[in-house]
């Protein structure tokens, strides 16, 4: 039985996920309510060690959605992932990838095009793959069925590397740019226009002893969306290394994170954080200006972590590994959401931006209808109107209020008596004595006396403004004919 956390999770916002594993099945996982818990809707697949899924990508379309899976028997899958439905499936022979020398040739970069390579008039995709052996290509699939050599569409070919295995690979959010690493390799990007490589990083200085280590470069993404300039990359000697391709081939900073190696990078694409997974189930979050550490996140993974997920919109981030759990957390407390048991091996996590849940009465989150709002705004005028016209009458019934709840107060105190009832004269029986005559001259002010003084006063000010203005009138002059 696989170890679990005794942590509370209080729930996490209404979402959509969809985890690959490593016997083929794709899950849809929601989150209904808010907070709501992590919940299986869905099952797509029948359960095939042959035809686990290695790489997925997704294009998170609003009206046709597309998920790309790349199987471990060389087949490459497009599905709708609203329905599961499969809209084309085709093989590596047939794009000439796979060597048939090696046994354990697989796929390890698939990436959908979503800008410029999907056409869904023409029900044509384009897709990035990249083998082991360092073979790649940049090929358009016509979303048809099943394919035959003769549908393969217009394709580019090319060679990451001439020895060493590739382990990682990432796509920029423009689309024209692609960045390889591996055992052996060190990472480079490549321009996707013209399929030649444009950048390749240098190993770091050696240490004290002259030894520097060989490249093993397990994930690595890009930081940026508008920057391709900006990699994040971890190791197999669990180091996080960021390159910034305009100014050197060194990375610019390296830190080391526990003692495993590095198996999940995910950058916060809107911030200026990097997500880190490594084999032993730690998740902990850097700052990359400085490379700080920003703190480890609640819960402890029992597993490799394979795959960590930015949510577009949400504060929250997902891990998946090999431990069977997907897990969501909040990027800001860097807490434990929710949890769900998934009982395959998970390779990879997917968020699906444009989910909105409605429950039974429509959506919960919905806004107040025109009618409300009128009646709730005139509701708020009468009294705002009301406020304006009474201010003084309300004020000196607060003022009247409070003082007869002095009195009250002062009524309640007990005045030191002697054996015979008599009072003693003491400092606090005067100074009580002294506050109850004042109090009970202001409130016979308060019920007649001040009104009748106001009333005066204001007679005169009127008189006296009549004076002024019969002074101020100006005198007619006369006009000579």
């Amino acid at each position: 039985m696989p170890r679990t956390s005794a942590i509370e999770c209080p729930g996490c916002p209404p979402l959509r996920a969809l985890t690959t594993d490593a016997l083929g099945l794709i899950k849809v996982v929601e989150v209904h309510g808010n907070p709501g818990i992590l919940k299986v809707v869905e099952r797509w697949g029948q359960p095939d060690a042959s035809s686990g899924v290695l790489a997925a990508s997704y294009a998170d379309d609003k009206i046709e959605p597309l998920l790309a899976v790349a199987r471990k028997n060389g087949s490459v899958e497009i599905l709708n992932s609203l329905n599961g439905e499969s809209l084309c499936n085709t093989h590596t022979k047939q794009f000439g990838l796979s060597d048939t020398s090696r046994q354990d040739d697989h796929i390890v970069g698939l990436h959908l095009l979503k800008t410029k390579g999907i056409n869904l008039s023409s029900r044509v995709a384009t897709l990035l793959l990249c083998m082991e052996n360092g073979n790649g290509c940049l090929k358009s699939i016509p979303m048809s069925g099943v394919l035959h050599d003769s549908d393969i569409g217009s394709q580019m070919s090319f060679n990451v590397c001439s020895a060493g295995k590739i382990l990682c690979s990432s796509l920029a959010k423009s689309e024209n740019f692609a960045l390889f690493g591996g055992k052996g390799v060190e990472v480079n990007t490549w321009d996707l226009g013209n399929c030649t490589r444009i950048w390749t990083a240098k190993s770091p200085r050696p240490n004290s002893l002259g030894l520097s280590p060989p490249p093993w470069f397990t994930a690595a993404s890009f930081l940026s969306e508008e920057d391709h300039r900006k990699i994040a990359a971890g190791t197999n000697n669990h180091q996080v290394r960021l390159y910034d391709t305009s100014a050197q081939r060194r990375p610019v900073m390296s830190v080391d994170y526990r003692e495993t190696p590095i198996k999940a990078v995910c950058p916060d694409l809107h911030g200026y954080k990097v997500y880190v997974g490594n084999a032993s189930g730690d998740l902990g979050s850097f700052d990359i200006r400085t490379g700080k550490l920003l703190g480890g996140f609640t819960g402890k993974c029992s597993g490799s972590i394979r795959s960590i997920r930015k949510h577009p919109e949400l504060s929250v981030i997902a891990s998946c590994g090999l431990d069977c759990y997907l897990r969501v957390w909040d990027t800001n407390t860097r807490q434990l959401l929710s949890t769900v048991f998934l009982k395959q091996h998970l390779t990879n996590v997917i968020f699906d931006s444009h989910f909105s849940y409605e429950g039974p009465g429509g959506n919960r989150h919905a806004q107040p209808s025109a009618t409300q709002v009128h009646d709730y705004d005139s509701a708020g005028d009468n009294e705002t109107v009301e406020d304006e016209v009474l201010p003084s009458a309300r004020s000196s019934e607060a003022s009247k209020m409070s003082k007869r709840s002095k009195t009250k107060k002062l009524d309640k105190e007990e005045l030191p008596t002697s054996d015979n009832g008599q009072v003693y004269e003491t400092k606090e029986t005067n100074e009580i004595k002294k506050r109850r005559s004042k109090i009970a001259r202001q409130e016979d002010e308060d019920d007649g006396i001040g009104d009748t003084a106001t009333q005066s006063e204001v007679e005169d000010g009127e008189k006296s403004s009549e004076k002024h203005g019969k002074r101020l009138k100006p005198k007619k002059r006369k006009v000579s004919a």
